[in-house]
């Protein structure tokens, strides 16, 4: 079984192992992204609720300590809004805190592009390879040389599995590449809410509770 599987490999050439580079890169992207977004949004909500009542009783800085202690990355979103309380016009806050909260959303999208990648290469390259197998069979033979269907049924045969083995890792991509894509967009939608919630209960705060000093700037984001 190991000699078959090997010649199968060897008739696609270099086309074979690309194919299954191809599948390894599409399950470690797969992988990465699920631990990124394991909990995402459970976490962004449990942070939002805990400031939530922080500034409805408006313990600005308990909130804040919150953010600064909590691994979601909801936090660096709601802290820029901390730093920006009392300082400058109410709109300019708005726009620092949405423009944070849109280079996380991009953060959920990080490498995706690589399995969209695979899922629209990775057929031609199975193609490739099964046209450089089929060459390689016809080579074998002579000019004079009698060919029966049954001589070139087998090298053949062997040589579409690469553009089967194409098929399936662009598939496989292409799913993986649709469901995070769209859980990212799903988490995106909910980012925006919790940020709007935010920023409402902000402008809801009383002015000495909203011109209370913060830390330094720069002391606000968590060390990476």
């Amino acid at each position: 079984m190991d000699s078959s599987i090997w010649d199968l490999m060897s008739d696609g050439g270099y086309a074979m192992w690309f194919i299954i580079f191809f599948s390894v890169v599409a399950l470690a992207v797969a992988i990465e992204r699920a631990i990124a977004q394991w909990q995402f949004t459970v976490r962004a909500r449990a942070l939002a609720d805990i400031v939530g009542r922080c500034l409805s009783r408006g313990a600005v800085q308990e909130g804040r300590s919150a953010c600064e202690r909590s691994p979601s990355p909801l936090a660096d979103v709601f802290l820029v809004g901390y730093e920006r309380l009392g300082r400058g016009r109410p709109e300019h806050l708005g726009t620092a805190v949405h423009r944070e909260r849109l280079r996380v959303v991009g953060d959920l999208r990080t490498r995706l592009w690589m399995l969209g990648t695979i899922g629209a290469t990775a057929p031609f390259v199975g193609l490739f390879g099964t046209v450089l197998g089929i060459m390689k069979a016809m080579g074998r033979f002579k000019g004079d040389d009698q060919v029966k269907f049954a001589m070139i049924s087998k090298p053949i045969s062997e040589a579409l599995v690469v553009t089967a083995a194409g098929i399936l890792v662009a598939v496989e991509a292409v799913i993986l590449y649709n469901f995070f894509n769209q859980r990212a967009a799903r988490i995106a939608t909910e980012l925006k809410l919790l940020t709007d919630e935010f920023l409402e209960q902000l402008e809801e705060l009383p002015p000495e509770a909203r011109e209370a000093p913060g830390k330094e700037a720069g002391d606000g984001r968590r060390a990476a």
